[in-house]
């Protein structure tokens, strides 16, 4: 195949000012998200906010030990005869309880922005900009803005290193000879004081005095500035190419480029005030070879020459989510939902997401992205584990929304889900079956073995079906059940029988003996219940088609994105097809329908996996930056990009239990395909 003339058919191409889709950049644990301009000059026209973030770059307002997990109120839940204690409710506690919510958050690190003078100085606003045309070049990773300011054309290029937080700019244009462009870099307050995090995401340009920028060092080809807030601090270094530099404002910074042609600098962002900067030029070459080994590597498909005439378009989500989830998804640490584009969710990871962020990376044939991330399980583990304690159970219990520190967040929702649990074993598996390596059976172990504990530690006995069930309080994937009523979901009481016996399995595989218990509760796990031929989302549910028919079905992820052995085909099917006709997809999340489509494919309904995948709903609509969109202030949804490699991943390369056929998980009459490089799902 020829990867490259693929690839950058389905360059993102601007024309005009797309309020939902500003382009991005990034090296997997820095981003930088730009408008039309090739920078940040005007974010007022964007609905998406222009971020640049990093993994590395958090907050906590009025100190990192404000308030601690003592400091808030907990409800407690009957479990098997005992209370366990949840933070779900701000009760007494309401300060404590919201500042928990809101803080780690990630920073925004800056905003670079270009301003443009007519013949009288003064400033040009948008409507004078005109002839826009941009393009990102995938290949190169390199965004070329071009448009013309009062009928004089601008070229601006913006690339970002991939060995440094470095953003490297050229500029070309006639307003440079007679100093009609600058740059003024700007810092916002890095507080999060609302309530809400869709209400927290717009910048905060007031309380100038809750944050401090200092100049550290000045001199002819550099500017080092130090930006402080309560116990936090990083800086940013220019590599001002000659230009004149002038503090402006408060927070507000001006470089005047010299009387030329064209004008190239740098700026690096760093958490330390030692950092090493590239210039433009190299800044370029590494972006290039980056994105060059990228492509070039790991697995690809090609849709050309199909006749469904949805098949483009699938290619190009397909291409543009692979770009999109290595920027945002495939850090040193689980990424929020919106990944380094802007704060959701005050910036805080969701590890129940993790899973469809990340785990298309070795089935894509890189599982060495993963693994990078899948470490940082090892370090929480000890918070896990205290968390777990602290519930009276044994084991490690994964948190849901999770800061950089690892710490669970009070939440009315988030505290209840369990189906994060087994990710890690899953995840963990991916990533030896991409080798068998025994290294890795050592790495992860711990965490294989700790989330079996507690999975076996929390089932209940239930003695007149003899057998284990998943009993309250638990929310499950589908969250608008009660943690009081939900009882046996069937994706929950699947993932915990997958889990334990992969678990089983990396005993042997060590030459270990492996829990009794685990063994035990894999194998008496009671089924879901069926009822009318139809699985219910959980065994108390009476109304999973009626009044429940809203959020997530997960219950078809039982025999999808698992293997299903407690799961009996032909029901799955009425269950799968009754989600299809019933469900309100306006409520529905875009890792759904992929979700949906994985199921459809085990099944071998080949058209209904395509039909899923490509479902015309607000919710599986992917934007011209192919960020995949959800409804206003969540414009950018990575799971939903990730879960569609996943879908990918399985219809082309098959599942373990699969016939031989080619491309088992897409239609024959009308799909031309061809493909390299995948892994077998489960």
């Amino acid at each position: 195949m020829d990867r490259k003339r693929i690839v950058k058919k389905h360059n993102p191409k601007i024309t005009q000012i797309e309020p939902l889709s500003p382009l991005s950049l990034g090296n997997s644990n820095f981003g930088y998200s730009v408008d039309f301009t090739g920078l940040q000059s005007f974010p007022h026209l964007y609905e998406t906010p222009l971020g640049t973030q990093s993994n590395w770059g958090w907050h906590s307002s009025n100190g990192k030990g404000l308030y601690n997990e003592e400091d808030i109120e907990y409800q407690l839940f009957d479990h098997q005869g005992r209370r366990v204690p949840y933070p779900m409710k701000p009760g007494n506690k309401e300060k404590a309880y919201h500042w928990l919510r809101q803080n780690p958050h990630r920073l925004q690190l800056g905003q670079l922005s270009l301003q443009f003078l007519d013949e009288n100085g003064q400033q040009v606003n948008e409507s004078q900009i005109t002839e826009i045309n941009q393009e990102q070049d995938l290949w190169s990773g390199i965004i070329t803005s071009s448009y013309k300011v009062k009928g004089q054309a601008v070229i601006v290029k913006t690339v970002c290193d991939t060995k440094t937080d470095t953003i490297g700019v050229s500029i070309v244009s006639p307003l440079l000879q007679s100093g009609r462009i600058s740059l003024i870099q700007s810092f916002p307050c890095p507080d999060i004081s609302h309530n809400s995090w869709s209400k927290a995401t717009a910048l905060n340009w007031e309380d100038e005095d809750r944050h401090q920028t200092s100049v550290v060092n000045h001199n002819e080809e550099q500017v080092l500035l130090k930006r402080e807030m309560d116990d936090d601090y990083y800086y940013l270094q220019l590599e001002k190419g000659g230009a004149a530099f002038n503090h402006i404002d408060t927070h507000h910074y001006q470089l005047i480029p010299p009387q030329a042609n064209e004008y190239r600098f740098t700026v690096t962002y760093s958490p330390v005030k030692e950092m090493e900067g590239n210039s433009m030029e190299k800044t370029v070459k590494n972006s290039q070879q980056f994105w060059q080994d990228f492509w070039q590597g790991g697995a690809f498909v090609s849709f050309e020459g199909s006749t469904d005439e949805r098949a483009g378009e699938l290619e190009r989500r397909v291409i543009l989510s692979q770009y999109l989830t290595r920027i945002h998804s495939s850090g040193d640490i689980p990424p929020q939902e919106t990944g380094l584009m802007y704060n959701s969710w005050f910036g805080k990871a969701h590890l129940e997401m993790y899973w469809w962020h990340a785990a298309h990376f070795p089935l894509w044939g890189r599982a060495d992205i993963l693994n990078r991330g899948l470490q940082w399980f090892n370090d929480i583990l000890p918070i896990a584990k205290k968390l777990a304690m602290s519930q009276g159970y044994e084991g490690v219990r994964w948190p849901k929304m999770v800061g950089v520190d690892g710490k669970q967040s009070p939440s009315p929702v988030a505290t209840g889900l369990i189906w994060q649990q087994p990710h890690p074993i899953m995840l963990a598996e991916l990533i030896y079956r991409d080798n068998q390596s025994s290294a890795i059976l050592h790495q992860y172990k711990d965490v294989v073995f700790e989330s079996a504990n507690f999975m076996a530690d929390f089932v209940e006995w239930e003695e007149e079906r003899k057998a284990f069930v998943l009993a309250p309080p638990l929310i499950p994937a589908q969250e608008c059940h009660r943690m009081e009523d939900s009882k046996n979901p069937p994706y929950e009481i699947e993932y915990w029988k997958y889990g334990l016996e992969t678990a089983v399995k990396w005993a042997e595989r060590l030459e270990m003996e492996p829990h009794p218990k685990w063994v035990q509760v894999a194998e008496h796990l009671k089924q879901p219940r069926v009822e009318d031929g139809i699985y219910l989302a959980h065994e108390n549910c009476e109304n999973t088609f009626t009044d429940k028919n809203h959020d997530h079905p997960s219950m078809v992820a039982a025999f999808g994105i698992l293997p299903g052995s407690l799961i009996d085909k032909k029901v799955m099917k009425n269950t799968l097809l009754r989600v299809k006709e019933q469900w309100q997809w306006d409520t529905a999340w875009g890792w759904d329908f992929p979700m949906c489509a994985m199921t459809a494919a085990r099944l071998g309904e080949s058209e209904l996996a395509v039909d899923f995948l490509l479902m015309d709903a607000v919710k599986n609509k992917y934007l011209p930056n192919g960020h995949n969109y959800q409804r206003p202030g969540l414009t950018a949804y990575l799971p939903g990009n990730g879960g569609l490699l996943i879908a990918i991943a399985m219809m082309v390369a098959g599942w373990s239990e699969c016939s031989d056929r080619e491309y088992p998980g897409f239609p024959k009459n009308n799909w031309t395909i061809e493909a390299e490089g995948f892994q077998k799902y489960i």
